[in-house]
């Protein structure tokens, strides 16, 4: 698996406890790196290991762990450019939702090797939607709910979400329900097309 997921987990780590915290992960999990490189190659059991070891340090399961990356990815700076490839899904959270069925596709066009899981959205209504994720790897569930939970907040949009694990024709599904109650709850996070630069 391309690093940048190993990459995005670090980053959590270290932006969120701190670099201290970074380093008892690491050596409790056996590596002898303390950096992961995005566009690198390394083993899928490695995420295994630092999750599991910083799921310890901090008294939380990995699911809940898991969880508060997904939302780390939208809502800390450093990960602005996924907050925008995102929220470039559509300008409402239905649509942004709706977009989720080609995000695989359209991640493969730039990282090919990158084993993101395929998702797959079913509508029952138009508030309501179910996010299926197929994966050899359990526990993608829990990010993906956490950056639903993440986006209704940045649309400004109150939802209600809830993850399931099930096998489906012999493979590891998990999805996420997702009940849109109102679209403009709140004001929800600015966006634009274009990203500020800053003063110049």
């Amino acid at each position: 698996m391309y690093g940048l997921v190993h990459r995005a987990l670090q980053c959590f780590a270290q932006d969120i406890y701190g670099e201290e915290l970074w380093l008892k992960v690491v050596d409790d999990a056996g590596l002898q790196l303390r950096e992961y490189e995005a566009m690198l190659m390394y083993p899928d059991d490695q995420l295994e290991s630092v999750l599991a070891a910083l799921s310890t340090h901090l008294g939380r399961t990995v699911a809940q762990v898991s969880e508060d990356v997904g939302a780390y990815l939208v809502t800390h700076d450093r990960m602005e450019p996924v907050r925008r490839l995102l929220r470039f899904g559509g300008t409402t959270f239905e649509e942004f939702v709706l977009s989720l069925d080609d995000l695989h596709d359209r991640v493969k066009l730039a990282l090919p090797d990158l084993d993101l899981p395929q998702l797959e959205v079913n509508v029952h209504s138009h508030t309501s939607f179910s996010v299926v994720l197929y994966t050899r790897q359990p526990g993608f569930g829990a990010v993906l709910l956490g950056i639903l939970r993440a986006m209704g907040d940045d649309y400004g949009a109150l939802v209600v979400l809830n993850l399931a694990r099930a096998t489906r024709d012999g493979k590891a599904a998990e999805w996420v329900t997702v009940e849109l109650f109102e679209a403009d709850f709140s004001s929800g996070r600015d966006f634009g097309l274009i990203a500020e630069t800053g003063a110049s």
